[in-house]
């Protein structure tokens, strides 16, 4: 009986001339994975910074575990990476990571070429458009808010702030928009008062009922005959960054055009957060 040896791949591709072929495909495949790899492995950096939240001060790597989909040996990897290029630091025992200094770079680089008034210029443009009125856009600054971007109503009887306007958060609407999402005790808002007599415990009402609305309002308060109509923004840390407010005299701005500005003002504000890195809906 003749007995024949199989072929292995090698011999049989040597003999069809087409080692150099099989090789090449086999390295071409190699190639064509990586770039897969490589974004992979980005995606997967990315979902490490992005798990560090306000007050983290400083994470173990069995706390990051539980907040990204990694397993561990890749994780440890990843750590490494990300700190020797600046994005995290590390420090104690057990070790504990934080956001490095080129977070803080980005950040920075962020903020100067991208102004809250720059970023809401589309959503006040909106606003304005939708209800000719003035509209304007105001921040916290302590215990005051400052309007620092705003567009005048071209109608004839109408009202106006003008930007660097500053008042008190405790009055008004897009003061007090802004006070209720700060979450203060009772006598915390103390320092908030104008009047030290003024009743605190109105006070946290009115602000309860304006975070469960998701818009504040005022009538006659700050100007005779206006009404104003404000919903609070977020930044990329899930805390308030300001409000959008909506103005007008009373003689056009109705209850029924106030619930229409509320829902309009929720919209962009929704829209302004997203766009300063709010990742979901307080």
């Amino acid at each position: 009986m003749i007995y024949v040896k199989p072929l292995d791949i090698g011999t049989l591709t040597t003999m069809c001339g087409l080692t150099t072929f099989v090789g090449a495909e086999r390295k071409f495949q190699m190639q064509e994975k990586k770039p897969h790899e490589n974004v992979r492995a980005v995606e997967r950096a990315l979902e490490i910074l992005q798990a560090f939240r306000p007050g983290d001060k400083g994470l173990t790597v069995a706390e990051l575990l539980t907040r990204v989909d990694l397993s561990r040996p890749t994780l440890y990897r990843l750590l490494n990476t990300l700190e020797h290029n600046g994005f995290l630091a590390s420090a104690g025992e057990p070790q504990r990571f934080r956001l490095g200094s080129a977070v803080a770079q980005l950040a920075h680089a962020w903020m100067a070429s991208n102004s809250i008034a720059e970023l809401a210029q589309p959503m006040l443009r909106t606003l304005w458009e939708a209800t000719s009125e003035t509209v304007a856009l105001f921040v916290p600054e302590g215990t005051y808010r400052v309007c620092v971007a705003e567009l005048e109503s071209a109608q004839p009887l109408s009202f106006r702030r003008r930007v660097g306007y500053r008042e008190k958060l405790v009055l008004g609407a897009s003061g007090r928009t802004i006070l209720s999402q700060m979450l203060l005790s009772a006598d915390e808002l103390r320092r908030y008062l104008v009047d030290p007599d003024q009743d605190v415990a109105t006070l946290v009402a009115d602000l309860d009922t304006i975070r469960a609305r998701g818009f504040g309002t005022s009538h006659h308060e700050l100007i005779a005959g206006a009404v104003a109509v404000a919903a609070p923004f977020f930044n990329g840390a899930n805390q308030v960054a300001g409000s959008l407010c909506i103005f007008g005299p009373s003689v056009r701005v109705t209850d029924e055009r106030v619930a229409r500005f509320a829902d309009l003002l929720k919209h962009e504000a929704a829209n302004l957060s997203c766009a300063l890195g709010q990742k979901g809906k307080r």
